[in-house]
C-alpha cells in the first residue's frame, strides 16, 4: 500500500499503516525519514506502540483468568436484589395508577368517536353473549316444562289406572324410551342409503 507522506502535513493514518505493515517499499522509505524530523509523528508511533502493546497483553491467552464456578449464581441473586423495587405493591399500584391516567388521557385527546370505537367490539360480544344465554334459558325452561307434562301423565297414569294397568305403561314407556334412539339412527341411515341412489 502507497500512502503519500507530505512533510508538512503529518497522518496518524499513515502510523497505523506503518505498524499494520501496509506500507509499501517506497511509501515505507518515505515515512521512516520523515519520522526521523517529525516529533508529533514519533510521538503518535509511540502511543500507537503502547496501545498494541497493551491489547497484546490484554489479550494474551496465557494471562486468561477463569471465572468462579458460581458465577451465574451470584450475578443472578445480584440481579434478583436489584430488582426488588419492582416486585414492591406500591410499585404495581402507581403503574395502574399511570396506565389509567394515561388511558383516560387518550380517550379525552380522542375524542368521544374514540368510545364508540373502542367499545363497538365488547357490545357485540355482549349482544352474542347475551342471546347465547337467552336461548340456553329457553332451551332449559322448553325441557322443563315438556318433562313436567310427560311426569304428570305419567304419575295420573299410575294412579288413576285400575288392575295394574299404570305398571304396564310405565313399563312400556321404559321400552318406548329405550328403542326411540335406534328409531333416529335407523331414520337417518335410510335417509343417508336414498342420498346414495
Amino acid at each position: 500500500m502507497s500512502l503519500p507522506i507530505k512533510d508538512q502535513e503529518c497522518c496518524s493514518e499513515n502510523v497505523a499503516a506503518y505498524l499494520d505493515g501496509e506500507l509499501d517499499s517506497a511509501a515505507l522509505e518515505v515515512f521512516e525519514g520523515h519520522v526521523k524530523t517529525c516529533a508529533s509523528c514519533v510521538r503518535e508511533l509511540r502511543t500507537q506502540r503502547q496501545l498494541l502493546c497493551t491489547l497484546n497483553r490484554a489479550f494474551d491467552e496465557s494471562q486468561a483468568f477463569e471465572l468462579p464456578q458460581d458465577f451465574a449464581r451470584l450475578v443472578a441473586t445480584h440481579a434478583e436484589s436489584d430488582m426488588t423495587g419492582l416486585r414492591g405493591r406500591g410499585e404495581r399500584r402507581r403503574a395502574l395508577k399511570v396506565c389509567a391516567v394515561l388511558a383516560l388521557l387518550s380517550f379525552a385527546l380522542l375524542g368521544a368517536a374514540s368510545w364508540a370505537t373502542v367499545f363497538q367490539p365488547a357490545r357485540s360480544f355482549l349482544r352474542v353473549a347475551q342471546s347465547l344465554l337467552d336461548l340456553a334459558g329457553k332451551t332449559i325452561y322448553d325441557a322443563g316444562t315438556g318433562a313436567s307434562v310427560i311426569v304428570r301423565l305419567v304419575v295420573r297414569a299410575i294412579a288413576l289406572s285400575p288392575y295394574g294397568l299404570g305398571v304396564f305403561l310405565i313399563i312400556a314407556f321404559i321400552v318406548a324410551i329405550s328403542l326411540l334412539p335406534r328409531l333416529i339412527a335407523s331414520y337417518h341411515r335410510a335417509q343417508i342409503i336414498e342420498e346414495e341412489f
